[in-house]
């Protein structure tokens, strides 16, 4: 299996989780590392390299830090550009359809202030519903998703290869059907 990482940090140098995830990813020659912001510091995409990018891989993991409760803007803006009608989704949008997708977080608040009683009020499947819809829309498989609080650093090594190991060994939430109705896998 093809493995992409697309990495949507805005100052991924900076960072103590995000930088530390993608250094344990380098040590891992079947999955390729796309860094965003590196790529497209002036945010003006390569609509037709992001595509052969994803066409190229089976598994595709958007890796970022939470932005007020969604990903950062350049990453929202690759979705608008590169899954386009007739590619990603329409009467010819085929070229999604199977591809599994999956988000890598990082979020710094404690874990219950993620619960429907909590300070957020929202959990964090509740928040990644826009990407789990995104998923189904294009007729892509939707991965459980990986997520680590910042607070505990005591856990940042370990949180690393954890990470690799999800993103390498996790099975869809979904199994399609005919068209973009998907079925609960047990």
């Amino acid at each position: 299996m093809k493995i992409l990482v697309i990495v949507t940090h805005p100052d991924i140098e900076s960072s103590v989780w995000n930088k530390a995830w993608v250094d344990e990813l380098k040590k891992h020659n079947e999955i390729t590392i796309h860094e965003l912001y590196k790529e497209y510091p002036d945010e003006n995409i390569d609509v037709h390299r992001e595509q052969q990018l994803v066409l190229a891989h089976d598994r595709i993991i958007f890796q970022y830090p939470l932005y007020w409760y969604s990903a950062p803007p350049l990453l929202k803006k690759w979705f608008e550009v590169v899954l386009l009608y007739n590619w990603a989704y329409g009467p010819e949008g085929t070229k999604t359809a199977g591809k599994e997708i999956g988000v890598a977080f990082s979020y710094g608040a404690p874990k219950d202030a993620y619960q429907p009683t909590g300070s957020n009020r929202f959990t964090l499947e509740e928040i990644l519903v826009p990407v789990q819809a995104l998923a189904n829309y294009i007729s892509a498989l939707y991965l459980p998703h990986f997520a680590y609080n910042t607070l505990d650093l005591t856990r940042l090594a370990q949180s690393s290869k954890d990470y690799v190991q999800h993103i390498t060994t996790v099975k869809p939430l979904v199994a399609l059907t005919e068209g973009t109705n998907a079925k609960k896998v047990h």
